[in-house]
């Protein structure tokens, strides 16, 4: 199962990727997670369902300084091996 993630709101300069980083490794998923230029969080996560709903709803609350208004959750294709913070696009 894989999902995509765009996450937007105060989601930048607040430790929300390192954050999601984290959360990711921690439930065993596989992806990737990067900052947009149009100050939103994008993240593609991949592994057992109930882990992915577990980072969806980490998601929705985020880091003690992020303040999230919105998280967007798509399809998409299954992910390599492990977890990274992608650049900026």
């Amino acid at each position: 199962m894989a999902k995509r993630l765009l996450i937007t709101g105060v989601v930048q300069g607040v430790g929300y990727r390192a954050s999601f980083e984290r959360q990711a490794v921690a439930l065993g998923l596989r992806g990737w997670v990067r900052n947009r230029r149009d100050g939103a969080v994008e993240a593609e996560v991949d592994g057992d369902a109930a882990a992915i709903e577990a980072i969806i709803a980490w998601a929705h609350k985020g880091p003690p300084a992020s303040r999230v208004e919105q998280v967007k959750v798509a399809e998409a294709q299954p992910a390599g091996a492990g977890f990274k913070i992608l650049p900026t696009v």
